[in-house]
């Protein structure tokens, strides 16, 4: 049985239980939560708090995560732990020299995108571009099912949206993101994917997923990858080992369904993007939780926790866990 609760509500986890719930906004993705936990026994609390996956304070569409009051332990994502995010107007200056540059090449670009957020995030970026004037050549396509089909719940959900952005939406085009971009088309199946192959130049593909590790943007990057009029524009954090990250570092070749394609297409990423928090902004959100809590950095590679974990102790005193896999931790 599941049951819907709001940001807020302090629920109890069954009855006769010792153990109370709530979620608060975590600011990266719609209803992404900060979970805190209580437990009580023998007339004691203790705190249990886990961040999730924090948003950053400068993004669209997003609100601020929230801050916590107090905690004893705290478990920390630290995903952009060792680094600080590219400056949102500065991102977005880059973006349209990529657009400039592209279409005086005469290629297309192709975005790999998660269908949750980030998706959603870019749309609204080319929205605002196109109401300024500086996307009118430009026919944007999002091959994604999952992906138009998330952008639906964000339509319907912008009361929980960041209420800036939303009453821009509002203003701009009758509260809907779908039609926010008038240039946006929609390829559900298949042989509508496929047709996008006939395009020469002038087309902006969204598809998924974010890191090529499969999805329709792998059969994109086979179709224009080997030709140099083309760009792949990344938005946001690679992990190590996909396929995003392997062109990312610099690759000459790639294989692709079974196939060695050489690489000539520029490689780009948008860093600004990102949906989340760096480096400042995750000190700045457990320095703000009151008590004395014991943190635990988790969810990134290791050179970034412990980029993180250095920067709180010398900075800051404070003292943090990375836990090992399979690690018990007892309190």
């Amino acid at each position: 049985m599941c049951e819907r609760v709001p940001n807020g509500k302090e629920v109890t986890l069954g009855p006769n239980s010792a153990a109370t719930l709530r979620f608060l906004d975590a600011g990266h993705i719609l209803r992404s939560a900060i979970t805190e936990l209580v437990f009580s026994e023998d007339g004691k609390e203790e705190k249990f708090v886990f961040s999730g996956d924090l948003g950053k304070t400068e993004s669209v569409l997003m609100k601020t995560p929230a801050t916590v009051a107090d905690a004893d332990i705290v478990l920390m994502e630290g995903t952009y732990g060792n680094r600080c995010h590219r400056n949102l107007q500065n991102t977005i200056d880059q973006l349209e020299q990529i657009l400039r540059d592209t279409w005086q090449g005469k290629g297309n670009i192709l975005m790999p995108s998660f269908a949750v957020g980030r998706t959603q995030e870019i749309l609204y970026h080319l929205g605002l571009m196109h109401h300024d004037g500086k996307l009118d050549p430009w026919q944007v396509y999002l091959d994604n099912p999952m992906a138009i089909a998330v952008t639906d719940i964000y339509d319907n959900c912008l009361n929980l949206l960041d209420r800036e952005d939303a009453d821009r939406i509002r203003a701009l085009h009758q509260g809907s993101l779908k039609n926010f971009l008038p240039s946006l088309r929609f390829t559900n199946t298949p042989e509508e994917s496929m047709a996008l192959n006939n395009i020469k130049n002038g087309a902006i593909i969204i598809a998924g997923n974010g890191m090529c590790t499969g999805g329709r943007i792998r059969h994109h990057l086979k179709q224009r990858i080997w030709n140099k009029r083309h760009r792949v524009v990344f938005l946001g954090f690679q992990a190590g080992g996909t396929l995003g990250r392997i062109l990312l570092d610099g690759a000459k070749r790639v294989r692709l369904f079974g196939e060695d394609i050489v690489v000539k297409a520029g490689i780009e990423i948008l860093n600004g993007f990102s949906a989340h928090a760096d480096q400042g902004e995750l000190i700045d959100w457990v320095r703000a939780i009151g008590g004395k809590p014991r943190v635990m950095l988790v969810h990134g590679e290791l050179s970034a926790l412990d980029a993180l974990s250095v920067k709180l102790w010398q900075e800051h005193k404070l003292a943090t866990d990375i836990p090992y896999e399979g690690q018990r931790v007892f309190f």
